[in-house]
């Protein structure tokens, strides 16, 4: 008799899609976020009833725009994506996903190397498929001259509404807007004056925050009082019932990074606009004592800020910028929450020396030696990730992958660290 044997099934099969969602509505309304509620009750059903799908998360970002690469969510989204959880992104539309060409380019190419496909579900649009980069550069071209069409049409009605001596939707601490008008919030007020008076007692605006956050004054925003905080009220001519409009303005359409008006645009006062908080007797007082101490300190505090880096390099988890930082004459970038509210918040710990990171860019630049002018004609920004990888993002929309090495405690020794531990040891020997 025949001997039969059965061959055991070899073929694995096929996992299902890992799908993630993208929503994101640019205003905090009520109707903005009411749609937004629906996108994501429409994803999860969406996702949920395919068969062939699982679900890898939903990523949302409140009141931000398109146009801005700092979305923290949509970092979060590249983030778990790189790690290997997701293998297709679904979003509503071109602009939802992002507003600006270049961001958009850049994000769907990264995605495309790694074999993510992003679907665009009104225009049906897949960012894998061959003639799916020709429509997306199409499509982004008209949503980023959209978001500038909108941009221009706000400035205009900004710049009316100051021209009238009209406030353009400001949130100030001790008032609550009201029909285009100040009016004074007690329990803050009381808190302003107390300000001002600490600081006439000789106080300095960081021992006025620790007085606040030791006795859990609330803030507007439920975070704790900070320096530059005490710094920008003591400065605010609004507390005399005065009103200087277009202190700042936006920079552009696309980084709608705030700028102080140092005379690029007009300015406009309006005096006993609203009920004063602070007489102008104190406040004028006030000013004086803050010439003097800066006088006293200027010495101190004159250093530079605007250093190559500055601004450039972006923490690929929370989405906020690294600052330098200098440390027994070694300086390192590192991120600036990490450096504020600690691992809590964002697990990004690792500072990265400066002389490490311009040889990495001149790297990724080609050259040999790093060129500062050449970085800032053709970096737009950083993107410092886990395990020490770095993101160069081209202003052309390109991007180059780089991991730096840490040196060995010898290496980071300079020749000045080297001569102190001699004279140190010689010391301690003789």
């Amino acid at each position: 008799m025949a001997k039969i044997e059965v061959i055991p099934q070899t073929v694995k099969r096929k996992q299902a899609l890992r799908v993630a969602a993208y929503a994101r509505v640019s205003e905090a309304k009520e109707e903005s976020i009411l749609s937004l509620s629906a996108q994501v009750d429409y994803y999860t059903k969406l996702i949920n009833a395919n068969s062939k799908w699982t679900m890898a998360g939903i990523y949302v970002d409140e009141a931000l725009t398109g146009t801005k690469e700092t979305r923290p969510n949509f970092m979060r989204l590249m983030t778990d994506c790189r790690a290997g959880k997701i293998d297709c992104v679904i979003t509503k539309t071109v602009s939802r996903f992002a507003r600006n060409t270049v961001t958009l380019l850049s994000a769907c190419r990264e995605l495309k190397e790694l074999g993510i496909d992003v679907y665009f579900e009104a225009q049906h649009i897949h960012s894998n498929s061959g003639e799916g980069e020709l429509m997306l550069s199409l499509m982004a071209s008209l949503a980023q001259e959209e978001a500038r069409s909108d941009s221009e049409n706000m400035k205009w009605a900004v710049k009316k509404s100051f021209e009238q001596g009209k406030p353009w939707n400001a949130i100030i601490y001790g008032y609550k807007l009201l029909e285009g008008t100040f009016t004074v919030v007690p329990d803050e007020a009381e808190v302003v004056r107390r300000i001002f008076g600490y600081y006439l007692d000789g106080l300095g605006s960081c021992k006025i925050a620790q007085i606040l956050n030791s006795e859990r004054v609330p803030t507007l925003h439920n975070s704790a009082w900070r320096d530059n905080t005490i710094i920008s009220m003591l400065t605010n001519r609004t507390y005399t019932g005065d009103l200087l409009l277009q202190k700042t303005y936006s920079e552009n359409y696309i980084s709608k990074r705030k700028m102080m008006n140092n005379g690029e645009l007009p300015m406009y006062i309006v005096e006993e606009a609203h009920e004063p908080i602070v007489d102008r007797a104190t406040f004028n007082a006030v000013q004086r004592e803050l010439a003097q101490r800066s006088e006293k300190f200027k010495g101190k505090t004159n250093r530079r800020t605007d250093y190559t880096f500055s601004g450039k390099i972006v923490c690929d988890y929370c989405g906020d910028r690294f600052s330098r930082r200098t440390f027994r004459n070694k300086v390192t970038w590192i991120c600036t929450t990490y450096k504020r509210k600690g691992k809590s918040v964002c697990p990004c710990s690792k500072q990265i020396p400066d002389e490490v990171l311009t040889s990495v860019t001149a790297e990724a630049l080609g050259n040999d030696c790093f060129d500062e002018a050449e970085f800032t004609a053709r970096i737009d920004h950083i993107s410092a990730c886990p395990e020490n990888r770095l993101v160069f993002h081209f202003k052309d929309g390109t991007s180059a992958k780089r991991t730096w090495q840490e040196r060995s405690r010898s290496e980071s020794w300079t020749e000045e660290m080297k001569e102190q531990a001699r004279l140190a040891a010689l010391r301690r020997y003789t």
